[in-house]
């Protein structure tokens, strides 16, 4: 695994992450307003916009002689910001040195190692970072996504982690939220049965990557932490909801075992497939009179299809392997600089 950074993440990161590992915040307290802040999601696919439609990549924004190219980003974002986001190269490496010493490592759009599902079914929606820890190619291998509310009965947990060890029994990646409850169980039942598995973070991935029970997998190169975040960003609403589309563009399918009727991430995460993204087959837990019935029941109506609860191995890599009718999850046009690894920024 490489942790060296190519021209165009440098400059990536420079542009658009908090570099929090590398800040050292005023001492009272006090926002730090002399901090340049770094470009929101919308900013940098504008800029990204106008150095593809001048036949340039962001790692030129780094050059020595750049300063023509520099004016005319200015006018997206500003001279004196850009000045100042490109000027953080001590805190970059100081950011890159703790990410090391946690065995992270870091990939943007326009590397080889970048998942391609992301590129090119998001497009221009997929996140220009990503931080992870593990190996990065189980996120090119699809696989089964589990998804479900944090909190349910035992049975309902119980049945995820069967998910999860089915999927391991099968050959193929799971991937999860990795929240308590439903995304944990499947999480954890396939590593436990000696399966690969994506766990899609929405915070805290210096953490998790530390943490004893991803340990073993990590190592044995079952398990990738991946996060479009900083990686030590703490837990906000809003990124955990942003996280939803990434779990379901990584997979061949997605399974919803439990939700909470027109509320909560598991549902904002479905609608938003079913109604609009479409990345990835849905499908609902079949349900017999429990408390998630009603909104499993609602997602069917908007067009997700009722799991048919495969038993075995080859059950399983069929489904995988042939998505529903109608609902294939084809691969949508790649985004800037086109789709190929390598190549997309």
């Amino acid at each position: 695994m490489s942790f060296d950074l190519s021209p165009d993440t440098q400059a990536i990161l420079l542009l658009t992450a908090p570099l929090l590992a590398g800040r050292v915040p005023p001492t009272d307290g006090s926002p730090d307003e002399a901090a340049p802040k770094p470009l929101a999601p919308a900013e940098y696919r504008d800029l990204a916009g106008r150095l593809h439609a001048a036949g340039r990549r962001p790692a030129d924004l780094l050059d020595p002689g750049a300063a023509d190219i520099a004016r005319q980003c200015g006018a997206v974002i500003g001279s004196e910001r850009l000045e100042g986001l490109l000027a953080r190269g001590f805190l970059l490496s100081q950011s890159v040195e703790r990410w090391r010493t946690r065995a992270i490592w870091v990939r943007s759009r326009a590397d080889a190692g970048y998942p391609q599902r992301w590129a090119q079914r998001l497009g221009r929606g997929a996140p220009p970072l990503l931080y992870g820890c593990g190996d990065p190619a189980i996120a090119e291998d699809g696989g089964l996504a589990v998804v479900g509310s944090r909190r349910v009965p035992e049975s309902v947990a119980a049945y995820a982690e069967s998910a999860g060890r089915l999927a391991a029994a099968a050959g193929r990646p799971l991937i999860s939220g990795g929240a308590r409850g439903v995304d944990r169980a499947a999480l954890f039942g396939a590593l436990d049965a000696g399966g690969r598995a994506v766990e899609v973070l929405a915070d805290s991935l210096e953490r998790a990557a530390l943490q004893r029970q991803h340990r073993e997998a990590l190592l044995d190169g079952r398990l990738a932490l991946l996060s479009p975040h900083d990686p030590a960003a703490p837990f906000h609403i809003g990124l955990a909801m942003q996280r939803n589309k990434l779990i379901y563009a990584l997979a061949d399918a997605a399974l919803i075992v439990s939700a909470d009727h027109g509320t909560g991430g598991t549902w904002a995460g479905a609608a938003e497939q079913l109604d609009r993204l479409k990345c990835a087959p849905v499908y609902v837990r079949s349900v017999a009179g429990d408390s998630g019935e009603v909104a499993l029941e609602a997602l069917r109506q908007r067009g997700a299809r009722p799991w048919p609860d495969p038993k075995t191995p080859e059950e399983l890599r069929a489904l995988l392997d042939h998505p529903a009718d109608g609902d294939d999850g084809t691969l949508k046009p790649g985004s800037l600089w086109g789709g190929a690894p390598g190549t997309s920024a």
